[in-house]
């Protein structure tokens, strides 16, 4: 069998199959033909393969390529002040409140243009695909008028040309209410609705929407409008849900079909029941968690209970989780969350896919999904959870390159 190029003598994590394991392959081989896998699974069973290139592992670990399902790269500006606030004692509530938080952002964002705001952000998905990552989701939210909104938006799609990577975009106007609607949030929804969103769609800027539901973002009613809005243009919706409350977000977004629903720290029993039901990826976000100092878990073992998927990200933005390793975001699912090794290597590979709905084509190491991978000098997969501060990425593989 002919393939462009055979990676041997390497160890698989493959995450394939219906089990929840890692699907561990000793002594396997990888094969790709014209950027997609032909082949993944134990050499002795391997075909004959005509291999353009022979790249031998020498023995190393191979996992799929790393995936970032939640993060706001694009912003402008930097936060460092309100970290310092929050030392001091003040709460998210109250430096949002006071005009910072999501405004003192936005304020920065309108300020950069596309360029800019390129710019900016290169430096944070360097640091993301130099431990493995080769998708990575880029949320707008932080312009809140039509045409910054479309700046992030551009200037995400610029970030997937100017490195090799997979960029998602994710609409997210209904992030904050800008002070040009104060007092009027049904308005704003409205203007999302009937303009900002049309635009981002029409000019293919979009690859699903999101809201914040939250006593400090949107009504469970508002945020409905965004989901109806979304299906009209034919776009998935994920969604900010009881992070800091419960607004019954997780049960929302799942009624409506959601790929996924982050955050969750204050889902009930109805809300895992629902999600369970829907599919819902339930995407958790521990360098949130640890930033602003939450005391309340995120419902882990009632998750794993009812089987729904969990997925892991860095929520990468400038207030709340200034975030660029998901090598650490794995040992937070540990440590914080008390996650187990293969439910966070998981988190990052085949359930972050699903999150994005895109778990066809990448995630796992099987034939016929993109040649994404990351190859590892560790002794055992459990290594990439376990240490903090230390990479040990050995080479990291975009649709085979």
């Amino acid at each position: 069998m002919r393939c462009d190029k055979l990676w041997k003598n390497a160890h698989l994590a493959t995450l394939a199959g219906a089990e929840p394991g890692l699907g561990i392959v000793r002594d396997g081989v990888v094969a790709m033909r014209d950027g997609l896998i032909v082949y993944a699974g134990p050499a002795a069973d391997a075909p004959a393969f005509d291999a353009g290139v022979v790249v031998d592992c020498a023995g190393r670990w191979i996992t799929p390529g790393l995936i970032d399902c939640h993060t706001h790269l694009v912003h402008g500006g930097s936060r460092a002040h309100e970290f310092e606030l929050r030392l001091a004692g003040a709460s998210y509530e109250e430096i949002a409140r006071a005009g910072g938080g999501i405004l003192s952002t936005m304020r920065a964002t309108r300020d950069a243009d596309v360029a800019a705001l390129t710019a900016s952000a290169l430096p944070r998905l360097d640091a993301l695909m130099a431990e493995g990552a080769t998708t990575v989701e880029v949320k707008s939210g932080y312009g809140l008028t039509l045409e910054a909104e479309l700046h992030m938006l551009r200037a995400a799609r610029r970030l997937g040309q100017a490195r090799p990577v997979r960029i998602t975009t994710t609409f997210l106007g209904a992030h904050a209410l800008p002070p040009e609607f104060s007092g009027d949030a049904d308005g704003y929804i409205d203007f999302l609705c009937d303009t900002v969103l049309p635009a981002a769609a029409g000019e293919g800027l979009a690859d699903a929407v999101d809201a914040f539901c939250e006593g400090i973002g949107f009504t469970p009613d508002q945020t409905a409008r965004m989901f109806a809005a979304a299906a009209a243009h034919g776009l998935p919706i994920k969604l900010h849900a009881d992070q800091l409350s419960n607004l019954s977000g997780a049960a929302l977004a799942a009624r409506h079909g959601a790929l996924s629903a982050d955050h969750l720290e204050h889902t009930d029993a109805d809300g895992v029941a629902a999600m369970a039901a829907a599919g819902t990826v339930a995407t958790l976000l521990p360098g949130a968690f640890y930033f602003v100092r939450e005391t309340k878990l995120p419902p882990v073992d009632a998750f794993r209970a009812a089987g729904v998927p969990m997925a892991l990200a860095t929520d990468c933005n400038p207030g709340t989780s200034p975030l660029t390793s998901l090598l650490l975001v794995m040992n937070m699912g540990a440590t914080l969350f008390r996650m187990t090794v293969d439910e966070c290597i998981a988190g990052v590979t085949r359930n972050a896919a699903r999150a994005l709905g895109l778990h066809h084509e990448i995630g796992t190491l099987e034939a016929g999904k993109s040649c994404d991978l990351a190859i590892w000098d560790i002794e055992r997969p459990a290594d990439l959870v376990y240490r903090m501060g230390f990479t040990p990425l050995h080479a990291r593989v975009w649709r085979g390159n």
